[in-house]
């Protein structure tokens, strides 16, 4: 029988500015009723980053602390806090949240890229922050800094200090081999999370054909029942994309940190709507969608009683 397809939203982010949809969440009350909203759409996953007062990313614990309390409150979800931060960070910086909440997930990117947001600055907005387009051509020449050595850090720092598991974000085949190096360390035990990336100029292109690629040598590095497979993909190839890795046996994430839109040319209102619509096309298509002591008990998770907000 298939599984549940376990459903992820990534609330805000760090990739959208302010300017490019008058829906992203910003402030820690705008983030935490999102969430909620999110989790009550059918999310059993909430991937969560932070922003200051303009919209600009920030690493700061105390940020993350006006919204993780309220979150856990009000539903029953899994608290994913970001260790990738926003552009610029320093590794230390970006852990800060996730060492400080004690979440029972945090992402964690298996290896540095070049991350370009630059070609946002091809389309006509009137920017409401001087930071934004200042943001963005930054990474016409940044990389975004994950080495082994950070990760056996956060693997260390976070793993084992704190008891996290991890979304592995792969955003290219290389990041699948970085990842079965630690497994093959005995560092990364199963079964683990692996989210694969597609979309993101850096990393490996939205084709299906990419698609199929990542999942065979995925399967053929880790074997099939060791881990759990995730899918996201940037902007308009969200929602084709994780409906073809869900008809596949894959989980699914969507979110306002991924793309902005519901649909062609329409902006997504809430997290929750695009929630929804991915929960109703899973079971349009027979699926059935899990619920968080599902996804807890499949990632073999801390339980939301061990974090510590």
């Amino acid at each position: 029988m298939a599984k549940s397809v376990i459903i992820t939203c990534a609330v805000t982010g760090s990739i959208h500015v302010p300017t490019m949809s008058e829906y992203l969440p910003i402030s820690p009350n705008e983030v935490a009723e999102s969430a909620i909203a999110a989790a009550e759409a059918g999310a059993s996953i909430l991937h969560l980053h932070a922003r200051n007062e303009d919209g600009s990313p920030t690493p700061s614990a105390d940020t993350f602390l006006e919204f993780l309390p309220r979150i856990k409150q009000s539903t029953d979800a899994v608290v994913n806090i970001t260790t990738g931060g926003g552009h610029g960070m320093t590794l230390e910086e970006r852990c800060e949240g996730a060492l400080r909440a004690s979440p029972e997930m945090t992402s964690l990117n298996m290896g540095s890229m070049n991350f370009g947001l630059f070609p946002i600055l091809d389309k006509p907005f009137e920017w409401k922050h001087k930071w934004e387009p200042e943001y963005l051509e930054m990474t016409r020449d940044f990389i975004f800094r994950n080495t082994f050595k950070d990760i056996e850090w956060v693997l260390k720092e976070l793993g084992e200090g704190h008891g996290v598991r991890f979304e592995f974000e792969c955003y290219d085949m290389g990041h699948l081999y970085n990842l079965a190096h630690f497994v093959n360390r005995g560092l990364v035990k199963p079964p683990f999370f692996v989210q694969t990336i597609f979309g993101i100029l850096g990393g490996i292109g939205a084709d299906i054909e990419n698609l199929l690629h990542m999942r065979r040598m995925a399967n053929k590095l880790f074997g099939e029942e060791n881990y759990e497979w995730s899918i996201l993909a940037a902007g308009r190839h969200q929602m084709g994309f994780v409906t073809t890795g869900a008809i596949l046996g894959g989980n699914v994430r969507v979110g306002l940190e991924d793309s902005l839109y519901i649909g062609k040319g329409e902006l997504a209102k809430s997290n929750a709507e695009q929630v929804s619509k991915i929960k109703h096309i899973v079971e349009d298509l027979s699926l059935e969608v899990a619920t968080p002591t599902e996804a807890r008990e499949r990632l073999a998770l801390k339980g939301g009683d061990q974090v510590a907000f």
